[in-house]
């Protein structure tokens, strides 16, 4: 065991008592203040922030809200003072977020007053508009990294929200925030300075600090990764695949005593340890019965804040630290507190290497920063936390907010709150974890803590524990971290395919597959399929990281050829393979070598030759410059050799050149081609929707002009298409597309962005000079909640309103305004949830109530709807050939008309009763007063003026589409 000393040792280090660096820690001596302003290197913690949000995988994960009911005289002109006065001090509030070079800098925009909007609301309408203003994007090129919303439920009743991007603050950035706010708003309201110390120094200063010591950083992370060589993830989680744009999170709660917080904390004071420790042995231990595992990697918060002049400084200033502990094999039987001391001696170990960047780790483990599966090394954390601070402010009477935005960015975090009302938290990603593993894991933690805080020295073998795991013959890892309750196929059967072959050719999708393995390299698997909806390669992928039982087996990608080639035996000819040397692979291969330092073999994989995230999009970013195809910073991630990564491109350049046109770009070069009579500018084409749309136009026989990103392009070239690259909050590209359209069909929103909504339609109506007609689909959230009963077509909206749905009749109502003055007629085409077999639309069933109910049917648990005696209550729907065939119908009719496209309207009973079928689901299906108040949702919508093309057509009937959409579980692509 670890004398208590050590505990006291590392705390007078932290103190600054003493500036001897821990072994392997390289020494610094105090953070200078910059001379001059001007651009300054991100961070490291920065720069993961930043890399997360260019690869999609940011967003509202890493958004902080700040919610506070303030009750009593708001002075609301001198809040707006204090927080422009608290942005004005603080540059990194008001900092922007370029790159130059293939590097991000950092820059502060110049001091300017912070918009407090305030709007009237219910007190009981509040949480949706919290979270629906949380969750609006960032736009960190432009900044601000904060805004302020203002709730108004009466003069004497308010709730301030501050959302803050994450890249700017930390949790010890927030009580500083707070004291700060409260002190500029007091001085504010009373007409005086606040008389505040200036800021010793600003968050440009530490970064450029810490950058400035990436030598030697470098050296310790090299350290610390040889510290973790021979680690493996968790085995009890499944693999995300490395393009899921949003991790959702379902979190497991259960009281936890008073009793036994202080049992908690008297054991760790009786063993020279703090409370977390004691919490983060118990998740060891509770991981350790769940998995047989004796080498376990856990993630936890560290920081820099022991330095005193960063004490209170603004910004983001932790590093996620690992923590290997190597515990007693699963046959031995030590008690709790020998594990604790283990725990502990690895804890230590981990804080004294606080400021080694956990980013240069990563780069030092190179493949090994990820199982065979894909699956991160760092995939579950533990934490002990406090709940919310409220913002005070003199002479209102403040309560803390929860605004919880449901997003995790862990696949699993045990966590233990501490509080007056003190939790035993279990926070999952569902597509990590399913979810009854989930709760069975979280009932052990919560019963082990209660335990060994009664008494720890008991054996574990007599603790609370459980194995949620099979027996595995290698130490217990799982092979590819096969999940619980699932059988693994493609196992090597008898005529010797191999078992990715196999499993592709158990798709029903997949008509033929083939693999090549070469002399050295990685396998690449390849595969044709059919049907009218047919996946991609990466989807495909995706299933056979669920499916095989051997992670080895796994190919670095799946490429789609309309035909395989092979020889007169039937072998594989990999000579005719796309992806066979060319152009493509020298120039992949001539960018690694720019990038990592030495030119790979065409089958070098991108993380073992050293590739990180940074480096992934930088790749991306050189290869779309120099061969003008898309490609994303995930692309790299996912294909990760250069002969994957030429093939995807030949596939793309060979997509695009099947007929496809290009407008000018977005950066404004290039010449547009004419423009052919009749062309229908189509927004949001590559999305479900838009896909209908534009196969039913194209059907048709009319010249599309398709506005998609650049990197979605290849999603829609095809023959006949015109492809304009552009993007909503791009308005110059708003305007070329729109130059010469006859038609224009407004598919897209960004969902959460209001303002980018409105300037983009404003934009649209503007630049529409044709005489072909101007449809915009919206959404029939535009009429709220009106009375139970059948909603007729264009009638009034009756509010609340959600946000999207404002967002929606605030368009509608640009588009209606112009109609008198337009060229041509208009319409608002008002639709439902959209179904469909499109990928894109799979996502559906994660959304809204039709979300809650799906999730609950595959995680098989009870559902509960609305009682009988409320009435009818249900989905209103709509296929979306069916929706493509309406808004096609409604070009040139219906001048200034709102109409409704809606398929059907199906009873909650129903849908979850075949929900319940088609997924095999255990799931009970139940009525109750306490059902989700989202599915009381009383109306028919009337579709009479689209009836005709409306009417279903084989296979649109929504049992059929409901089995489309679940034969591959949304989010697995």
């Amino acid at each position: 065991m670890t004398a208590p000393i050590d505990q006291a040792e590392l705390l007078r280090r932290a103190r600054g008592r003493t500036r001897t660096p821990a072994p392997g820690t390289p020494a610094a001596g105090p953070v200078p203040r910059a001379t001059s302003p001007g651009p300054a290197p991100l961070s490291h913690a920065q720069q993961r922030m930043w890399l997360m949000d260019r690869l999609g995988q940011g967003g509202p994960r890493y958004h902080v809200p700040l919610a506070t009911r303030l009750r009593g005289q708001l002075d609301r002109d001198a809040l707006a003072a204090a927080l422009t006065g608290l942005t004005a001090r603080h540059h990194i509030l008001r900092t922007r977020y370029g790159h130059q070079d293939d590097r991000p800098h950092q820059e502060p925009a110049p001091p300017a007053a912070v918009p407090l909007p305030v709007r009237d609301a219910a007190p009981e309408d509040a949480a949706a508009l919290l979270h629906a203003e949380a969750a609006r994007p960032f736009d960190l090129a432009t900044g601000p990294a904060l805004r302020a919303l203002l709730l108004r439920y009466a003069p004497d009743d308010h709730t301030l929200l501050l959302t803050i991007h994450h890249i700017a603050v930390d949790g010890g950035s927030l009580p500083v925030l707070a004291e700060e706010l409260g002190a500029l708003y007091a001085a504010a309201a009373e007409g005086r300075p606040a008389g505040l110390p200036e800021p010793e120094l600003q968050y440009a200063d530490y970064a450029r600090w810490e950058r400035a010591r990436d030598d030697r950083l470098a050296d310790a992370a090299a350290a610390r990764a040889a510290r973790l060589a021979g680690a493996g993830p968790l085995p009890l989680l499944r693999p995300v695949p490395p393009g899921t744009p949003e991790r959702r999170a379902v979190l497991h709660s259960a009281p936890l005593t008073a009793d036994t917080m202080d049992g908690l904390r008297r054991l760790g004071a009786r063993h020279g340890a703090t409370a977390f420790t004691v919490v983060l042995a118990a998740a060891f231990a509770a991981l350790r019965a769940a998995t047989g595992g004796s080498d376990l990697v856990l993630g936890c918060a560290g920081g820099h804040r022991a330095r005193p002049e960063l004490r209170r400084l603004i910004g983001l200033q932790v590093n996620t630290l690992p923590v290997r502990a190597r515990l007693p094999e699963p046959d031995g039987d030590p008690v709790f507190t020998e594990l604790l001391a283990v725990v502990r001696t690895a804890l230590l170990d981990a804080q004294e290497h606080h400021e080694v960047p956990f980013d240069l780790v990563v780069e030092r483990l190179g493949a090994a920063a990820r199982g065979a599966d894909g699956t991160p090394l760092l995939a579950v954390s533990c934490d002990l936390v406090h709940p919310a601070e409220p913002l005070t402010l003199p002479g209102l009477t403040a309560e803390a907010v929860e605004v919880d935005l449901g997003l995790a960015k862990f696949g699993l975090t045990l966590l233990v709150e501490d509080g007056p009302r003190p939790r035993c938290l279990l926070q999952h990603d569902p597509a990590a974890l399913d979810g009854a593993t989930a709760g069975r894991l979280h009932a052990v933690f919560a019963d082990l803590l209660t335990a060994v805080a009664a008494d720890a020295d008991r054996p574990l073998s007599r603790l609370p524990g459980e194995r949620l795991l099979a027996e595995q013959p290698t130490g217990g890892h799982s092979a590819g971290g096969q999940p619980v309750g699932e059988q693994p196929v493609g196992e090597h059967s008898a005529d010797h395919h191999h078992p990715a072959v196999a499993a592709l050719l158990a798709d029903p999708r997949v008509t033929d597959a083939a693999l090549h393995l070469a002399g050295h390299g990685p396998a690449l698997a390849y595969a044709t399929v059919s049907g009218p909806v047919a996946p991609s390669g990466a989807e495909l992928r995706a299933a056979l990281r669920r499916r095989l039982a051997d992670p080895d087996a796994l190919p670095l990608a799946v490429t789609l050829l309309d035909r395989i080639p092979r020889r007169s035996d039937g072998a594989l000819d990999p000579g005719r393979l796309p992806g066979a040397p060319t152009a493509h692979v020298d120039t992949v291969r001539d960018v690694f070598a720019e990038l990592l330092g030495a030119r790979p073999p065409a089958e070098g994989d991108f993380f073992g030759l050293g590739g990180h995230s940074l480096v992934a999009v930088q790749l991306a970013e050189r290869l779309r410059a120099r061969l003008g195809l898309p490609l994303t910073g995930l692309d790299v991630l996912e294909r990760r050799t250069p002969r994957a990564l030429a093939a995807l491109l030949a596939e793309r350049a060979a997509e695009r050149g099947s007929g496809a046109r290009r407008t000018a770009s977005a950066s404004g070069t290039g010449a547009a081609p004419a423009t052919r009579a009749g062309t229908v500018l189509l927004t949001g084409a590559s999305g479900g929707v838009g896909a209908a749309l534009l196969q039913e136009l194209v059907a048709q026989g009319r010249p599309v002009r398709a506005l998609v990103r650049p990197e979605s392009a290849h999603l829609v070239a095809g023959a006949g298409v015109e492809v304009a690259e552009g993007d909503l909050a791009d308005l110059e590209s708003l305007r070329r597309a729109a130059e010469g359209a006859e038609t224009v069909i407004h598919a897209a929103c960004t969902f959460t962005e209001h303002a980018v909504d409105l300037a983009a339609m404003r934009t649209l109506v503007e630049g529409w000079r044709g005489t072909g007609g101007f449809v915009f689909v919206s959404s029939i959230d535009a009429y709220g909640r009106p009375e139970p009963g059948e909603v007729a077509e264009g009638g009034p909206s009756a509010g609340p309103l959600t946000p999207y749905g404002q967002a929606k009749l605030d368009c509608e109502r640009i588009l209606l305004d112009a109609a008198a003055s337009g060229p041509g007629p208009v319409a608002v085409v008002r639709s439902p949830i959209v179904w469909g077999p499109h990928r894109r639309l799979r996502d559906q069933l994660r959304w809204g109530a039709t979300g809650a109910l799906y999730q609950a049917a595959l995680a098989g648990r009870p559902i509960l709807l609305p009682e009988p005696s409320a009435g009818w209550a249900g989905a209103s729907w709509v296929h979306s050939a069916a929706l493509a065939r309406a808004v096609t119908a409604s070009l040139g009719h219906a001048p200034g008309r709102i109409v409704n496209a809606v398929t059907g309207h199906v009873p909650w009973a129903e849908f979850a009763a075949e929900l319940v079928r088609l997924l095999g689901s255990s799931s009970t299906v139940g009525h109750g007063p306490d059902a989700e108040a989202e599915l009381l949702r009383p109306w028919f919508y009337r579709a009479d003026a689209l009836a005709g093309p409306l009417t279903p057509e084989p296979g649109e009937d929504w049992r059929a589409v409901l089995a489309a959409m679940t034969a591959q579980p949304a989010g697995t692509h």
